[in-house]
């Protein structure tokens, strides 16, 4: 067995429930973005939604799965890439695809509706794909986790405040408008914050994985946005319906990935470095991408094609 599928990070029981409650609170302050024309503007032109969802839940799951056979990392990092792959599409991803030019709305759609089929897919994802291979299938056996498990935190985690989000802005627009902003920019920081003092309360441990842990997480992230663009591409999108797709695809919630590690696998070394370097490098990876396609007005491309 390797040294990193036996090593745990550092991470105290009260560190840990405050990180439940801020990602909670950070898909309150995203929900508050979102009402039930969201759902009914997808129902209307399904085709790019479907795309997305079917490349984020199908698609980077499976090759995520052939991307670990042909690197043969350690167990614990093969899982944690995994569970990576079976989270819904990242908190930022509204944003990224906003400032890239992309189809903003769409965004916000998919980001609400795979947060919705995250409640069923990523436990579904995590534990077939994980399952499959014998090596990471002994970790979720030592655990004994089962889907239920994931599926009850999942639905605390994201679909309550999913639920109390969209009731808010309802009820409570006025108020909505006002803190939505701030509280999605802060609860955000405040994520950052944590990710930076698990890594720097277990520098030791990431300085000696550091090299392979990087490296696998870009290729991961490389993958999750050429899955994104080519399934977009595909189906024949269009450029800004590509380019939401595409971030969609590409930012994965690793918040949600690093909380399940800590609530079910104890701070799992391999797990643990992949989704918190994940959570810092698909934020830099996005920005680079949103600024590239910034820079490419959609009129030009279309012109050219």
């Amino acid at each position: 067995m390797n040294v990193i599928d036996q090593l745990t990070l550092n991470f105290d029981q009260s560190s840990l429930v405050t990180l439940n409650i801020l990602i909670g609170l950070m898909m309150f302050g995203i929900a508050m973005d979102l009402d039930v024309n969201d759902f009914k503007r997808l129902l209307r032109q399904p085709k790019p939604p479907a795309i997305g969802l079917g490349a984020q839940f199908i698609l980077l799951p499976a090759f995520t799965y052939l991307l670990t056979l042909i690197l043969h990392p350690a167990p614990s990092i093969a899982l944690g890439m995994i569970l990576v792959a079976s989270c819904p599409g990242g908190n930022l991803s509204n944003v990224m695809t906003y400032l890239a030019k992309g189809n903003a709305p769409l965004s916000v759609g998919m980001t609400a509706v795979s947060t919705a089929a995250a409640v069923v897919m990523t436990p579904l994802n995590f534990a077939f794909w994980g399952n499959l291979n014998p090596d990471t299938a002994a970790i979720l056996k030592r655990v004994s986790l089962g889907p239920l498990d994931l599926f009850m935190t999942i639905f605390v985690i994201l679909g309550v405040p999913l639920v109390l989000g969209m009731v808010v802005a309802r009820q409570w627009p006025v108020i909505a408008s006002k803190v939505r902003g701030p509280f999605k920019i802060v609860s955000v920081v405040i994520f950052m914050g944590f990710v930076a003092i698990a890594l720097a309360n277990n520098w030791s441990n990431f300085v000696t994985y550091i090299g392979f842990v990087v490296f696998a997480v870009f290729l991961h992230n490389a993958l999750a946005f050429s899955l994104g663009n080519i399934a977009a591409r595909f189906a024949r999108l269009d450029q800004r319906d590509r380019r939401a797709v595409t971030i969609e695809v590409g930012l994965q919630n690793s918040a949600l990935a690093l909380i399940l590690i800590f609530n079910f696998f104890d701070g799992l070394g391999g797990m643990a470095l992949i989704a918190a370097w994940w959570g810092i490098w698909h934020i830099i990876a996005g920005l680079s991408l949103a600024q590239f396609w910034s820079r490419r007005p959609i009129e030009t491309e279309v012109a050219a094609a």
